[in-house]
């Protein structure tokens, strides 16, 4: 049975993680571009991007349910200059994202909208999570300096 306080609660944690996530990734594209790995830049940027529209519907979501926006401090996340690296780290966020946002969409927490657009989130980062496992297992198949080539 859906829980307005608790999926208020669970969207702002969201929200927040997110948030961080989004700005982790800006970071990572800003390093990448000046290292010379301009299409990784690229694309950690769009993704950037498209975390901060998840943010805003989950906000909007917030206040559709009648709660109140809350800035909390985002956690602290760590930087790379090793492409593999981060893409290795990420990949696990993703992960451990999909397995908490599975638990959360099986608890019964949610409402039907809510639920909705937390399917939509999970198909994002379900897709985000293969396309970094395909580039672990590509780095792993034609060697790391021929993987970074494709970046360039």
């Amino acid at each position: 049975m859906a829980n307005k306080e608790e999926t208020i609660k669970t969207l702002q944690m969201i929200v927040t993680e997110l948030s961080a996530n989004s700005f982790q990734h800006r970071i990572q594209s800003k390093i990448f571009n000046s290292q010379g790995f301009t299409k990784l830049g690229e694309k950690y940027a769009e993704h950037a991007a498209e975390e901060l529209d998840f943010v805003e519907q989950f906000m909007d979501r917030i206040l559709d349910l009648g709660g109140t926006l809350v800035q909390q401090q985002q956690p602290e996340k760590p930087v790379y200059e090793d492409v593999l690296e981060f893409i290795k780290a990420d990949y696990q966020v993703s992960v451990d994202g999909i397995n908490t946002i599975t638990e959360l969409m099986e608890s019964g927490i949610f409402d039907i909208t809510t639920y909705d657009l937390m399917k939509e989130y999970l198909k994002d980062e379900e897709e985000d999570m293969y396309w970094s496992e395909e580039q672990i297992e590509l780095a792993e198949k034609i060697g790391l300096q021929n993987f970074l080539f494709k970046f360039l």
